[in-house]
Parts: structure tokens; C-alpha cells; sequence
């Protein structure tokens, strides 16, 4: 443990005020949208990667990498989205194992009537609190952060995907 790099104290209050107000925003934002639109913030987040893409529509490969997330998970969001009447799932013409994931007009409404309480609770909780140098700040330690893990969250990604496709090879052969 001699190659340990502690947190000196104040990066620990540092750390732990970041993980206290991160998790607390993010608990705040979903209980808004559950509350206001009945919908997880997941969900939210896929209907504006669709609602921003050309035509209202990604590749679901695209929208996992969009949304940073599995394919499996983003596959369960999207059949959840399916059920309400929001997004459908469109054949690949040119890649038998490839699917669209296509914003509907009632999933375009049910985004629309969602954003304005949202945007507001991402001002009061996040924007509202800082001067404008703080939030200058915020977008360029966010940016560092990002572009830190970045490679090793695309490492991460690949790895599970690599697993998922195993088990479906297996399960099929």
C-alpha cells in the first residue's frame, strides 16, 4: 500500500462535497420527472438524444453511446419507451443485426410537455446557485473529468458488450 496516493484533507472534503451535491442532483432531477411526467430521467435522456438526431432517429448503437450506456440496458429503456407509444424500433435495411430507435409524435409531445419543469429544476438546483465564473468553472472540470475517463469508460463498454455477445453465443449454440 506504500504507492497509495492519499486524499490529502482537503481533497476529501472536496470529494466528499462533490459526491454529496452529485448524487443529490441527480436524486433531485429524477424525483422531479418521476413526479411532473412519470418517466426516469433515463428515459428523458433518450427521448432528447432521439428528439436532437436527424429525423428523430439513432441506430441503437449509437444512442448506447449516446447515452453512455449497455446496449442491453439501453434495449430494456427502449422496449419501455415502446410500451408508452414513444420511440419505435426500426429494421436496419443494409444490417440484419441492426435496429432504429425512432422518436414517435406522442413521444416528441410527452418530451415537450416534460422539458419545462425539468430545464427549471436544473437551473434552481444547479445554475442558480453559481456566478457565472463558477459555472464557467463547472463546464471545464466537467470537460477534464470527461476526458480522463472517457477511454477507460470506452474500454469498460467495449469489455461488456464483448460478455453480452458471448452469452448470446452461447445461449444460441
Amino acid at each position: 500500500m506504500s504507492g497509495t496516493r492519499w486524499l490529502s484533507d482537503d481533497e476529501q472534503r472536496v470529494w466528499r462535497e462533490f459526491n454529496a451535491a452529485t448524487r443529490m442532483l441527480s436524486a433531485h432531477l429524477e424525483a422531479q420527472l418521476q413526479h411532473d411526467s412519470g418517466m426516469p430521467h433515463t428515459y428523458y435522456e433518450v427521448l432528447v438524444a432521439l428528439s436532437e438526431a436527424p429525423g428523430r432517429r439513432l441506430r441503437m448503437s449509437e444512442l448506447a453511446d449516446a447515452r453512455q450506456a449497455s446496449r442491453s440496458r439501453l434495449s430494456h429503456a427502449v422496449a419501455r419507451l415502446e410500451a408508452n407509444g414513444w420511440v419505435r424500433r426500426e429494421a436496419c435495411p443494409t444490417d440484419k443485426r441492426g435496429a432504429w430507435a425512432v422518436l414517435t409524435d406522442d413521444g416528441f409531445t410527452a418530451l415537450e410537455a416534460a422539458a419545462p419543469g425539468h430545464v427549471e429544476a436544473v437551473r434552481e438546483s444547479l445554475f442558480d446557485p453559481l456566478t457565472p465564473e463558477q459555472v464557467t468553472a463547472l463546464g471545464e472540470i466537467s470537460a477534464a473529468i470527461r476526458r480522463q475517463l472517457s477511454p477507460k469508460c470506452a474500454a469498460a463498454a467495449a469489455a461488456e458488450e464483448a460478455r453480452e455477445h458471448e452469452g448470446e453465443l452461447t445461449k444460441s449454440g
